[in-house]
């Protein structure tokens, strides 16, 4: 991972343009080829980002001090340096990835026992799929025969939906998977992760713990 801190003005030219202008900041350089740039706020979400597989080249010569960012959809990260304050690369290694809570990883488990839970004629093909970003929780195949990553939470919020998003990326880029799709699967899924998942074509499916244990609802009932 690179780390540089500096002034910097960014633009943004693809779907949209926007424009981040001159002040500190912090840009990150991850070794999936990721780049983003931080404000010191707005917790761990980004001001702007390339997401992988995207090339970055650093100017020369009269463009010395411009960083050109672009992505497979021929999308632009223009970040132009005006004065580096700090710039170091660290090597990070192998991310063991996040150790989920009993709750998380007991879902997991009878998900992947149950997978028909996602729809008739799921079948499995393996749990903790591993990438080189860390493990997907599920891999598995849908009734058409297209593999279908499912990343498991116990309350679905949006940096879940951005993890699967990371491992997709990667997942499509392997020709004996490729086409892949997503499911965030979550006991409770929050709006604007819902939104956010929708709009990136990632479907939503809310698991009941309970029912999936074979416990009986607990609620009074008339009959």
């Amino acid at each position: 991972m690179r780390l540089v801190i500096a002034r910097c003005s960014v633009d943004y030219a693809g779907r949209l343009t926007a424009h981040l202008p001159s002040a500190p900041r912090l840009i990150l350089v991850k070794a999936d080829g990721s780049v983003s740039i931080h404000a010191d706020d707005r917790a761990y979400k980004p001001l702007n980002w390339m997401s992988p597989p995207c090339t970055l080249k650093e100017g020369t010569g009269e463009e010395e001090g411009v960083w050109t960012v672009v992505n497979k959809g021929g999308e632009k990260l223009i970040i132009t340096m005006e004065e580096i304050l700090h710039d170091s690369s660290h090597e990070l290694g192998v991310d063991p990835g996040l150790i989920k809570d009993g709750v998380e990883a007991h879902l997991q488990e009878l998900l992947a026992d149950r997978i028909e839970t996602l729809g008739e004629g799921y079948t499995l093909i393996r749990r903790e799929y591993m990438t080189a970003i860390g493990p997907v929780d599920i891999l598995c195949r849908d009734a058409e025969g297209q593999t279908v990553a499912v990343e498991i939470k116990r309350r679905g919020e949006i940096d879940g939906v951005e993890q699967l998003t990371r491992y997709l990326e990667l997942l499509n880029r392997d020709p004996h998977l490729a086409p892949v799709r997503g499911v965030f699967a979550a006991q409770e899924i929050k709006p604007q992760a819902r939104v956010l998942a929708t709009d990136r074509g990632i479907g939503c499916q809310v698991l009941d713990y309970n029912a999936m244990r074979g416990i009986e609802d607990d609620k009074l009932r008339l009959f």
